[in-house]
Protein backbone atom coordinates (compact mmCIF):
# COMPACT_ATOMS: atom_id res chain seq x y z
CA UNK A 1 0.00 0.00 0.00
CA UNK A 2 1.24 3.90 -0.78
CA UNK A 3 1.56 6.24 1.47
CA UNK A 4 -0.37 9.46 1.60
CA UNK A 5 0.24 13.06 1.99
CA UNK A 6 -1.09 16.22 3.58
CA UNK A 7 0.48 18.76 2.15
CA UNK A 8 -1.38 22.34 4.14
CA UNK A 9 0.02 25.88 2.94
CA UNK A 10 -1.39 28.68 5.40
CA UNK A 11 -1.37 31.82 6.71
CA UNK A 12 -2.19 32.40 10.68
CA UNK A 13 -3.88 35.20 12.01
CA UNK A 14 -4.28 34.53 15.88
CA UNK A 15 -1.34 32.46 16.53
CA UNK A 16 -2.62 31.42 20.11
CA UNK A 17 -6.25 30.14 18.94
CA UNK A 18 -3.95 28.61 16.77
CA UNK A 19 -1.72 26.98 18.87
CA UNK A 20 -5.08 25.54 20.38
CA UNK A 21 -5.49 23.31 17.35
CA UNK A 22 -2.05 21.99 16.83
CA UNK A 23 -2.06 20.73 20.16
CA UNK A 24 -5.71 18.81 19.89
CA UNK A 25 -4.99 17.99 15.99
CA UNK A 26 -1.05 16.61 16.61
CA UNK A 27 -2.37 14.19 18.92
CA UNK A 28 -5.67 13.43 16.84
CA UNK A 29 -3.43 12.70 13.45
CA UNK A 30 -1.17 10.64 15.66
CA UNK A 31 -3.72 8.38 16.77
CA UNK A 32 -4.04 7.74 12.63
CA UNK A 33 -0.56 6.98 12.01
CA UNK A 34 -0.30 10.33 10.54
CA UNK A 35 4.07 11.72 11.32
CA UNK A 36 5.43 15.64 10.65
CA UNK A 37 7.80 15.63 7.90
CA UNK A 38 7.69 19.27 7.54
CA UNK A 39 6.65 22.12 10.16
CA UNK A 40 7.11 25.51 9.81
CA UNK A 41 10.90 26.40 8.58
CA UNK A 42 12.70 29.06 5.90
CA UNK A 43 11.08 28.42 2.86
CA UNK A 44 10.71 29.98 -1.09
CA UNK A 45 7.85 30.69 -2.92
CA UNK A 46 9.08 30.69 -6.90
CA UNK A 47 5.38 31.03 -8.31
CA UNK A 48 1.83 31.53 -6.67
CA UNK A 49 0.39 33.15 -3.64
CA UNK A 50 2.99 33.09 -0.88
CA UNK A 51 2.22 31.63 2.55
CA UNK A 52 3.88 32.07 5.90
CA UNK A 53 3.19 28.21 7.19
CA UNK A 54 3.92 25.06 5.56
CA UNK A 55 2.79 21.25 7.26
CA UNK A 56 3.16 18.10 5.84
CA UNK A 57 1.82 14.86 7.43
CA UNK A 58 2.66 11.19 5.98
CA UNK A 59 0.04 9.13 6.06
CA UNK A 60 0.53 5.38 5.93
CA UNK A 61 -2.26 5.03 3.10
CA UNK A 62 -4.61 7.14 1.29
CA UNK A 63 -7.87 5.44 3.02
CA UNK A 64 -5.66 6.52 6.66
CA UNK A 65 -5.56 10.02 5.33
CA UNK A 66 -9.07 10.24 5.03
CA UNK A 67 -10.25 8.73 7.41
CA UNK A 68 -8.45 11.26 10.13
CA UNK A 69 -9.68 13.86 7.86
CA UNK A 70 -12.77 13.07 8.11
CA UNK A 71 -13.47 11.83 11.43
CA UNK A 72 -15.68 13.20 14.27
CA UNK A 73 -12.20 13.98 16.33
CA UNK A 74 -10.27 15.92 13.71
CA UNK A 75 -13.23 18.09 12.40
CA UNK A 76 -13.79 19.07 16.66
CA UNK A 77 -10.46 19.98 16.35
CA UNK A 78 -10.47 22.24 13.32
CA UNK A 79 -12.96 23.79 14.33
CA UNK A 80 -10.57 25.91 16.94
CA UNK A 81 -8.79 27.24 14.27
CA UNK A 82 -10.85 27.63 11.05
CA UNK A 83 -11.06 31.33 11.80
CA UNK A 84 -7.36 31.90 13.02
CA UNK A 85 -6.02 31.03 9.64
CA UNK A 86 -6.41 30.81 5.30
CA UNK A 87 -5.12 27.44 4.06
CA UNK A 88 -4.98 25.15 1.02
CA UNK A 89 -4.74 21.69 2.31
Amino acid sequence: MSKSYWVVRGNVHDKDEYSKYIEVASKIICEFDGKFLVRGGEHKTFDGSDFSRTVVWEFPSYKKALECHNSKEYQKGWDLAKNTTIRHM
